[in-house]
């Protein structure tokens, strides 16, 4: 007949609590030696489990947004990059916008650089998808280039309801590349939904006086940027890119 510890063990492991079977004995001998209670003994058991849990939803949710890369605000130089305020991207990091439902636009000409743009909005992503908000980042074009996709396959409106379901959209590389009018009609349909229910941060090279030329359509442009810009904080971001930084710290090495 199996003891009380064997049948114990094999429970935890039929339950699949991996952490209480793995930390079994430490447990079992902290609550002897120092005379716990059977309640102190249970809540250091789960503990165990909880935490392990917690950093493989995490992990989980980090590794679904589908970031370019994984820097954080820690990272992040900006001393290199004096016109970003420091403070106010650590106050994104607070997700105040996310419970406020609000956007963000880090806006930068091109010798700024778009991995510079991308690397911001990452870091402040990053720190929803850790802190349990649904993230998802996406370029601009691949975006577009699934609504379209969708819609030929006649599932357009499940396409955008899984984009719309995010709490934080990233949608990256605004103007990099032409968007016709039927595209623009796909990415405003988007942004409606998203409308004053959820946040959005987008990157773009374009002033917004000429978003009706990315868009081909000023109609759709007004009309989106209405939408993105009522509730937004925009970030004009200006001076060297990344790039150079990098060509900068060879030279000297």
């Amino acid at each position: 007949m199996n003891s009380s510890y064997q049948q114990l063990v094999k429970n935890l492991e039929y339950l699949k609590l991996k952490q209480m079977h793995e930390h079994l004995d430490d447990i079992i001998d902290t609550a002897i030696s120092n005379q716990q209670s059977f309640v102190e003994t249970l809540v250091k058991w789960t503990n165990h489990e909880i935490d392990r849990r917690e950093q493989n939803m995490v992990r989980s949710m980090v590794k679904v947004a589908a970031f370019p890369h994984l820097k954080e605000v820690k990272d992040f130089d900006f001393e290199f990059q004096p016109s970003v305020n420091k403070q106010q991207i650590l106050d994104f990091t607070t997700l105040r916008f996310i419970e406020d439902k609000e956007n963000i636009v880090f806006l930068g000409p091109s010798g700024v650089g778009k991995t510079h743009l991308a690397t911001l909005a990452t870091s402040i992503g990053i720190a929803a998808a850790k802190n349990r908000n649904s993230t998802y980042f996406i370029k601009c074009h691949e975006l577009i280039q699934h609504l379209k996709k969708a819609r030929v396959e006649n599932r357009l409106e499940a396409r955008l309801k899984h984009y719309r379901k995010y709490k934080l959209l990233i949608i990256d590389e605004i103007g990099y590349l032409p968007i016709d009018q039927e595209d623009a009609k796909l990415f405003f349909q988007l942004i409606d939904m998203r409308y004053e229910k959820k946040s959005t941060i987008l990157t773009t090279n374009v002033n917004f006086k000429q978003w009706d030329e990315v868009f081909q359509d000023s109609k759709f442009a007004n009309a989106i940027l209405d939408r993105v810009l009522h509730h937004a904080t925009v970030v004009n971001i200006i001076g060297d890119s990344y790039r150079i930084k990098d060509h900068l710290d060879k030279e000297k090495d």
